[in-house]
């Protein structure tokens, strides 16, 4: 795991920064809203506790409070998240387990088994966050479809990155 640090270390800097500086100040007239920043805890290893999934992803989502000024919105949802991960990765796990060292990302499982994975996970984040910020049941379809197009966008940025991402670099 410590050789791992640098990799995951870059992807956490690199996720960060593109949300902050890049998809926070694209305006789809307030409707959409792509956060690429929970690819982060999504390419995690298998063998990640969970524990430091949950710390991760605390730090991951106060992180983009800070910067988005949210007061605690985006942490609450990528610790739903990443609580919510070993019981998603394990109703897609293989028969025989996941093979050590490898991640869930296309190039070990496929495109087919991340994308459902990814999916659901992106799927989870948005659904608990725009429904936390709305905090009203008035407004249900409105923020369900807010969630949904969300969701959508989201995945297609995912899976740009995963097609910029190489196979065996140092990348997600």
């Amino acid at each position: 795991m410590i050789n791992l640090l640098p990799r995951y270390l870059f992807n956490f800097v690199i996720l960060i920064l593109l949300q902050v500086l890049l998809l926070n100040n694209l305006q789809f007239s307030g409707y959409v809203n792509p956060y690429l920043y929970i690819l982060f805890i999504i390419t995690l290893p298998f063998s990640t506790p969970k524990w430091l999934l949950l710390v991760l992803g605390f730090i991951t989502g106060l992180i983009i409070d800070i910067f988005m000024n949210t007061l605690g919105l985006h942490a609450s949802a990528t610790v739903f998240m990443a609580f919510l991960r070993p019981f998603i990765l394990s109703s897609f796990s293989p028969r025989d387990g996941y093979e050590v060292g490898t991640r869930p990302v296309p190039s070990d499982y496929g495109f087919g088994w991340f994308f459902k994975y990814m999916g659901i996970m992106v799927a989870t984040h948005h659904l608990f966050y725009f429904f936390v910020e709305a905090f009203d049941k008035e407004l249900f379809m409105a923020t369900l479809s807010k969630s949904i197009v969300s969701t959508l966008v989201t995945v297609l940025f995912v899976l740009i990155a995963m097609l910029f991402a190489k196979r065996d670099s140092n990348t997600l």
